[in-house]
């Protein structure tokens, strides 16, 4: 609370200022409550005081400004009369809430989200069939709460400052030994950089490579459409590279590039797993022209039907950046994400941090350091790979009843099936029409680097639906291809 212009300075008991902002503009002859009435109503109409906002008691306004209560009394009690106020028994001093507003007349139904909106899920809550969303049911609450209590418990003083932009030193060191265990990674816990999330990772890296030279880096052919686009943001040229059921076609690498991205374990959006001789001749490739292999670990840790894949990065520690998260085995809402660097680039990686926000919150990264040493991220892995198992099958069981000619790929691991549609399908016309009829699903053409040279093809996740709601979800797409059709 400022001082009033009046003269009158705050009240010498009151210990702290208000979190209500009155200037108290007064002047000879100028009454105050009249001024203190003004000051509200401005707030008030200005937006800065919004409908339903609680107003600090009277007598505990009138000490901060170094007023009588009377004179806050009376503006309270001429803004109630106005009609800016409300006081209930019990309930203090609120603004009032708006009007009742006639309903808007209805508007035509909205086309569906396409982009990057659609990349961020800013969607309406409708039946999603979208790739990449795990189940939010089946974050375990209970056990996330216990251990955030018990790292805020342990967390001494100085940790709570501003903090190391690599992140916590405890987590680095619980990252470093997991992904050693699970995924095979080599990496030093200093090498390790926590970040928020693989996008952000992945703007991180190219920055870093940007400084260092490069100019363009290869991609597969198609991938992850809003990774493309973050290159591109970069300042960099995405250099689009053929995937086919092998993962990423190494043999048309081109030369000239200063990396490439590739997700060998699950190749977003077909389902490619890149087999050895390839992994080491992606190794090679990247030895002889100096450059580096960004790998996208996104959903290897959700794997069904196959021996586990380890990650390439242990083949070529000093070539692989290794980029994960939480958001697929745990939860996107943890934003949490980590960079498994080579030496070379760890500094420029950390510097890239700094700038950028300065770190991660250390409250979530010691609770997760907590949940990854104490196997609690393991067990529940294990209690949901059944859980994804049957929701995809499931989902292949209803896909070959509804729609028995079309072709499935990428069902040994994940939360989603890429779908190629039999005949010549307006993908575009098809989602419209199963968005007007309450579902959302995915055309996989945007995550080619030429849409056009995408086939009639869709992305079906099923991670966030029980396998009833997911077999009506595509009894509803099936209609909606019917209907489509006989336009």
């Amino acid at each position: 609370m400022s001082k009033s212009n009046s003269g009158v300075s705050a009240h010498t008991n009151s210990g702290f200022p208000s979190d209500l902002l009155l200037e108290l503009r007064g002047g000879p002859g100028r009454p105050k409550a009249l001024a203190l009435a003004q000051d509200l109503r401005a707030a008030i109409l200005g937006g800065r005081l919004a409908a339903g906002t609680r107003l600090p008691p009277s007598r505990v306004l009138a000490a901060e400004l170094g007023l009588s209560r009377s004179v806050v009394v009376q503006a309270f009690t001429d803004l109630i009369v106005d009609g800016y106020l409300e006081a209930r028994q019990g309930a203090g001093t609120r603004v009032r809430g708006e009007p009742a507003r006639a309903a808007a007349p209805p508007r035509e139904a909205a086309p569906p989200p396409t982009g990057l909106e659609e990349a961020l899920l800013r969607v309406p809550a409708r039946v999603r069939l979208l790739a990449g969303l795990p189940d939010p049911q089946l974050f375990p609450r209970a056990v996330w709460a216990r251990h955030y209590r018990a790292a805020l418990a342990a967390l001494p003083d100085p940790e709570l400052g501003y903090p190391d932009s690599r992140g916590a030193e405890v987590l680095r060191r619980a990252l470093a030994a997991y992904l050693g265990r699970v995924r095979a990674v080599l990496v030093a816990p200093e090498h390790v950089l926590v970040c928020g999330g693989v996008t952000q990772g992945l703007n991180l890296v190219c920055r870093a490579l940007r400084r260092a030279g490069a100019k363009r880096i290869a991609v597969e052919d198609p991938c992850f459409g809003l990774h493309r686009e973050a290159i591109a943001l970069a300042g960099l040229e995405p250099v689009p590279v053929p995937v086919d059921e092998g993962g990423l076609d190494v043999a048309q690498l081109p030369a000239g590039v200063g990396a490439a991205l590739v997700a060998p374990a699950h190749s977003f959006p077909t389902g490619g797993t890149l087999g050895g001789d390839r992994r080491r001749a992606l190794v090679e490739w990247a030895a002889r022209n100096d450059a580096m292999l960004l790998e996208d670990d996104y959903d290897a840790e959700l794997r069904y039907d196959r021996t586990p894949v380890a990650a390439l990065q242990g083949l070529a520690p000093d070539r692989v950046v290794y980029l994960g998260s939480a958001s697929k085995t745990f939860t996107p809402a943890l934003r949490l994400g980590w960079i498994a660097a080579p030496p070379q680039l760890a500094a420029a990686l950390d510097d890239e941090k700094t700038y950028d926000d300065m770190g991660s919150s250390v409250l979530e990264q010691h609770a997760f350091a907590r949940v990854l040493d104490k196997g609690e991220l393991a067990r529940h892995l294990r209690r949901i790979r059944p859980v994804y198992r049957r929701r995809r099958d499931a989902t292949i069981a209803a896909l070959a009843e509804l729609f028995p000619d079309a072709r499935r790929q990428g069902a040994a691991a994940g939360l989603h099936l890429y779908v190629t549609l039999a005949g010549d399908v307006d993908v575009r016309a098809l989602r419209r029409a199963a968005y007007e009829r309450g579902v959302l699903v995915e055309d996989a053409a945007r995550h080619w680097a030429d849409p056009a040279d995408g086939a009639s093809a869709i992305v079906v996740g099923y991670g966030s639906l029980p396998e009833t709601s997911i077999r009506a979800a595509l009894m509803t797409l099936r209609e909606a291809l019917v209907s489509y059709a006989h336009q």
